[in-house]
């Protein structure tokens, strides 16, 4: 098969397109590297212009006469030069409702020409998109990325981003795209939960992890215990970081001499997975259902991770709670509680390390999950 894939901002695609190339099939990657995160792509389209201190002042000042977002059309000026090259592709996948990070009318107008030239679009559900705001914004989930929102709207202009997904703009995009695409695939329960009973949906498909790549370290306590706290200040309200930090804040009181802590702010890709490498237990974030590709990476090195971990994931795999993931709650004395039984118990941090890397190798191996797709695809 011959497969674009469009779009990059955990990982996904990439370890998707190494588990494909292991099947013999001819992969590309578009995208934009993600900002600071700077992933790897074959086609990269950056915001060379409009990123710049002085041209980023004028992008904002038009923007607010003008409520058009200069940025876009760079981002679709340089599309629109790329797009009628991508032809005659098998399988192309996009991997959000917004791929192109261009505007909802210019985003149908780069998918249309797509459409037209190759055989086959697919959609990933695996960020923020219309339906999983949609369903967050009824409050039909216990908690969410939204409850901080919820529970101060003054935070509005922090949703600006996730909100948008369901303004009639991006919901036309939305309903063109569930028009037009073969189907839609989920990555985890936070996407698969909303999408669940609707005709576009093709199932839950694991993300995948290049287990090949992400060796495996038995961990080893022999003096304190190192927790690691990664913080991404664009996200820094969704993920529920103020939890950790206070949580932190009062084990490092408590515990002064049997932890140490360390924190680590917007680092890029390469950087941030080097970075927990000594640690023994990682807060990732704490509104999920299930774990993200950051929480995924550091438990396929054997890291104890705070994260999404659900009933309704226990149930799907069939674990026990708190076995291979800590179930991270937006409530500072529970991650404090589940903190302290980690530190007093040192031999289930050991036990949970294994359990991890275990869970990572059963049902994320980045080649057993390429065939899924190479299934769905097909099918």
């Amino acid at each position: 098969m011959k497969i674009l894939l469009v779009g990059e901002y955990s990982r996904l695609h990439n370890s998707l397109k190494e588990g494909l190339l292991q099947h013999g099939h001819e992969v590309i990657l578009l995208g934009t590297g993600d900002g600071f995160k700077n992933f790897p792509t074959d086609i990269t389209i950056t915001d060379t212009l409009f990123s710049k201190p002085y041209f980023k002042t004028i992008a904002k000042a038009f923007h607010k006469v003008f409520n058009i977002q200069l940025i876009e059309l760079e981002y679709y000026n340089k599309l629109k030069k790329i797009i009628p090259t991508l032809k005659d592709f098998d399988v192309v996948q996009l991997i959000n409702e917004q791929s192109f990070k261009t505007s909802p009318n210019l985003e149908i107008q780069l998918v249309t020409q797509l459409l037209k030239q190759n055989r086959s679009v697919f959609l990933l559900s695996c960020g923020t998109d219309y339906t999983s705001v949609k369903y967050a914004l009824d409050k039909k989930f216990h908690y969410s990325i939204l409850t901080p929102y919820f529970e101060d709207i003054s935070l509005k202009k922090h949703y600006r981003f996730i909100l948008k997904y369901v303004s009639k703009p991006y919901k036309k995009l939305h309903d063109f795209l569930f028009s037009n695409v073969k189907g839609v695939i989920a990555s985890d329960f936070d996407y698969h939960i909303p999408l669940k009973g609707n005709s576009k949906y093709l199932g839950l498909i694991p993300n995948p992890i290049n287990t090949d790549k992400i060796k495996y370290k038995p961990l080893k306590i022999s003096n304190k215990v190192i927790i690691f706290h990664g913080i991404n200040r664009m996200n820094y309200i969704k993920k529920g970081n103020r939890f950790f930090e206070e949580a932190l804040d009062i084990i490092k009181n408590k515990y002064s001499d049997k932890v140490d802590i360390v924190v680590a702010e917007n680092l890029p890709y390469q950087e941030y997975i080097k970075a927990f490498d000594s640690c023994h237990i990682l807060l990732d974030q704490v509104y999920a259902y299930d774990q993200g590709y950051n929480a995924l990476e550091a438990m396929a090195k054997g890291k104890v991770v705070f994260t999404g971990a659900e009933k309704e994931w226990l149930d799907y795999y069939n674990l026990r709670e708190n076995t291979v993931a800590i179930n991270a709650l937006p409530d500072t004395n529970d991650i404090v509680s589940k903190l302290e039984w980690l530190i007093e118990n040192p031999s289930m941090i050991l036990e949970i390390s294994k359990n991890a890397r275990a869970f990572i190798d059963s049902e994320h191996n980045y080649i057993r999950i390429s065939e899924q797709y190479l299934k769905i695809w097909s099918n």
